[in-house]
């Protein structure tokens, strides 16, 4: 029996789970017609294969009509989710893992323009600020209908096999009873006592025990502590989750802490990189000290040590590690073989939740395979002939390409001009609350020694370097260079600096600063964040009706409060036409999109960050020495099998170019391009 505190079994109630790590309720959005189908069976059954005791499934599921999907959720008042869920509950089970659901109502956390256009429904008008709906104030027969669709829900669930349900109050109907920010009815639901606020909740759980009786494994996820003046105190968290335990209807309490009705409050629970490890473990472990109850939690667990701690000091019974198994599925596997040093590590970068909230499925930024479990290995298998592969550029999608090319069992060469790996990721990490991206990289240079790539750092391969190897493949990873022109106007921008030249230190801030956002990306409010910091006057401007729509949420919450500040202004909707000298002074010509208007501003510096450029020149000096000219085939590459394009009789090796060498993207799209074309070469 191992010792250690995360491979411990513990009972909950009748179930014995087989250890004390979990993944918490989210909503991957990997729904087909609002029913868990193969995909998002594929994605929850890998996580029970990769060991985890319990995985928590949707985040969450719908129970009513008025409450439509707004993360693509899975629709728990239709009949037809059972058989999904059975499915899905099977697929867990098998490997030895215990399958739970959450259950919801949105409340006013939705729209009424989606699935049946209902009006929202909450218990105040308010509408919530993310989503931006006016919610009907509920009447008596909405309570009533919703207390019975929870119910009804419940059914249907434990009808599909699933070993528990978990009631959710983090920012959706039940917790909008809870606080009085959001509730304003009179009457026995209403916000005069905490009673009163906490009775729909257990309205609720009444129901449910009703249809599915006694023994069936129910729990609450809710908030203790808003963290807002005039909300729920942490106090009253305490005190809700006691009434909840005194109930004898609630089996375990998931503890959140906070509020996710704006971006800044939802980055707060939900931590991003830059911010502290495990921030609400202490009022978790409160709960489970005040009350007794079985108590899970996470939020930004996203190591071993940290979850370790959690369950050696007695914080929590069961730590969610959801984020990080996102980044490597196989957590638990690994430290039981022994190999806890090869999980591929969360970085933080939150490419997941963002991707939800812009309406996308959820994605791991460093692990293209998480999400297509069907089509992408989480494993690589060994090649039936081995081949030598030379890779150009050690980014985190040539490092990708060596790294999948050697679990194959190819020999492998990677050529990296720079004295270190890690291409545009090196830029990323100068703001030092973003250093945890280095992981992507740190992982797979670790990786790639352990499996014996040869990489020779300052080498800036020529066509001579790549043939003197005698390859059979060669792939170029070079990415690209930061890109100055206007679009459609100067092509050739003269007077102006990239971003990349502040971020690197290269070129220094000057005192009034116009940083011309056209890609919207981190590197644009890099810049600024580093210009307002050395005492500049920033102005950040783009053409678009929003600014850096490419950071997303909860990555744009971090930057929103660093450049909150008297010398930072925003602009949008502006386009800069052209940049002159004019005495020792930058003269801006500035328009819009939306008229003839032409203004100009002066300035002393203007930075420009707009993508880039491949870097492409070795691959085209390459393409007639390949057997396939550089040709990629489009179906081969997407359904992963081995690319057979020979165009060149002469040519004597297979070439191909990746990630930013091929046009400005992200690192997501440079990994993923990497995994696709050498998992199967």
């Amino acid at each position: 029996m191992s010792t250690d505190p995360l491979l411990q079994p513990y009972q909950l109630k009748h179930l014995t789970l087989k250890n004390r790590v979990m993944t918490t309720s989210h909503e991957p959005a990997y729904p087909e017609d609002g029913m868990p189908k193969g995909r998002y069976r594929a994605y929850h059954a890998e996580r029970a294969k990769g060991g985890v005791a319990l995985t928590m499934t949707a985040g969450s599921v719908a129970v009513s009509r008025d409450s439509p999907p707004v993360f693509n959720n899975i629709l728990a008042y239709k009949d037809e989710v059972v058989p999904w869920v059975r499915e899905l509950t099977d697929a867990v089970h098998e490997h030895g893992a215990a399958c739970m659901i959450q259950l919801t109502h949105l409340g006013r956390r939705t729209n009424w323009n989606k699935g049946d256009w209902l009006p929202s429904v909450a218990p105040g008008h308010d509408r919530e600020p993310a989503h931006r709906a006016f919610p009907k104030k509920m009447e008596d027969w909405d309570i009533a209908r919703i207390i019975d669709d929870y119910a009804t829900a419940a059914e249907r669930m434990k009808a599909g096999g699933i070993d528990g349900v978990e009631l959710y109050a983090g920012g959706h109907l039940l917790d909008q009873f809870w606080s009085p920010l959001s509730n304003t009815l009179q009457g026995p639901y209403g916000a005069d006592t905490l009673e009163n606020r906490v009775r729909m909740t257990l309205d609720v759980l009444t129901a449910i025990r009703k249809r599915v009786g006694s023994e069936f494994i129910l729990g609450v996820r809710g908030t203790v502590d808003e963290m807002q003046k005039g909300g729920i105190t942490a106090e009253e968290g305490v005190q809700i989750a006691t009434m909840l335990r005194d109930s004898g209807m609630v089996d375990f309490f998931n503890v959140n802490r906070g509020r996710i009705h704006t971006d800044p409050a939802m980055t707060d629970m939900i931590p991003v990189a830059g911010m502290r490890s495990a921030p609400h473990l202490d009022v978790a472990s409160e709960i489970r000290k005040a009350t007794g109850l079985p108590t899970f939690h996470a939020s930004r667990i996203q190591d071993v040590a940290t979850a370790r701690h959690a369950i050696a000091e007695g914080h929590l019974d069961m730590v969610g590690m959801t984020r990080a198994h996102m980044a490597d599925p196989h957590i638990v596997q690994k430290i039981l073989s022994g190999h806890e040093a090869d999980i591929r590590p969360c970085t933080g970068a939150n490419y997941c939740l963002d991707r939800i909230y812009q309406g996308g499925m959820a994605l791991c930024i460093h692990n293209p395979a998480t999400g297509r479990e069907q089509d992408m290995p989480h494993k690589i298998t060994q090649s039936d002939r081995p081949k030598k592969v030379v890779v150009i550029g050690a980014g985190p999608g040539g490092l990708e390409a060596a790294r999948v090319a050697a679990e194959r069992g190819h020999s492998v060469v990677l050529f990296e001009a720079a004295d270190k790996a890690g291409g545009q990721i090196r830029l990323t990490a100068q703001t030092p609350r973003r250093v945890e991206m280095m992981q992507i990289i740190d992982w797979r240079v670790a990786q790639c020694e352990a499996l014996g790539v040869t990489i020779r750092y300052n080498s800036f391969a020529d066509v001579d370097d790549i043939t003197a190897e005698a390859p059979d493949i060669v792939i170029v990873a070079t990415g690209g260079m930061a890109n100055v022109a206007l679009y459609e106007t100067d092509r050739d921008a003269e007077n102006v600096v990239s971003s990349w030249d502040i971020l690197s230190g290269d070129v220094a801030p000057a005192a009034s600063i116009l940083v011309y956002d056209e890609a919207g990306d981190h590197a644009g409010l890099q810049a600024a964040e580093i210009a307002m910091k050395a005492g500049s006057n920033v102005e950040i401007m783009t053409p678009d009706r929003t600014f850096a729509p490419e950071v997303m949420a909860m990555n744009l919450t971090p930057y929103m409060r660093a450049l909150q500040a008297d010398n930072v202004t925003f602009t949008v909707t502006h386009r800069l036409k052209s940049v002159a000298k004019d005495g020792n002074k930058l003269m801006a010509t500035i328009g819009t999109d939306y008229s003839d208007r032409l203004t100009t501003k002066h300035y002393d510096q203007v930075v420009v960050n707009y993508g880039t450029l491949p870097l492409d020149d070795l691959y085209f000096d390459l393409r007639e020495l390949s057997s396939n000219r550089g040709e990629l085939d489009h179906d081969a590459f997407i359904n992963r099998a081995p690319q057979a394009i020979h165009t060149n009789p002469d040519g004597t090796f297979q070439l191909f170019r990746i990630g930013d060498a091929v046009s400005a993207r992200n690192t997501h799209a440079a990994i993923y391009d990497a995994l696709r074309l050498m998992s199967c070469a």
